[in-house]
């Protein structure tokens, strides 16, 4: 499960931030996941309640944003929404699709007080 390191690598970088900015606790987290990125939200989820067990982090909430998939089309030549990286393009058909956004995965917000 991928997750796991996905969530102690957000873990850092909020520790990180809230450390900087002498914050005394984290209330929330806000996440951007593509729905091409091959994480899974809810598992995500569930091993940063994990992670964040006896940090400033705890009982934070965790929001996630999917962003939607996009994709260049070489013989449309336009971008197109993409549900799956190696997809078919939805206008034409070919599989010539170049994916240009929703793999990502990066933190929006955090919110401390």
């Amino acid at each position: 499960m991928h997750e796991m390191s996905l969530a102690e690598g957000v873990m850092q970088l909020v520790e990180d931030t809230a450390k900087r900015e002498n914050a005394s606790r984290v209330k929330l987290v806000v996440l951007e996941i593509g729905r091409m990125s091959s994480v899974e939200p809810e598992a995500l989820k569930f091993c940063f309640e994990a992670v964040t067990h006896g940090s400033l982090a705890q009982g934070a909430a965790l929001e996630i944003v999917i962003v939607p998939g996009a994709g260049w089309c070489m013989l449309c030549a336009e971008t197109v929404p993409m549900e799956e990286l190696y997809g078919a393009c939805p206008k034409c058909g070919s599989h010539q699709v170049q994916a240009t956004g929703g793999t990502e995965m990066r933190v929006k917000e955090i919110e401390i007080e």
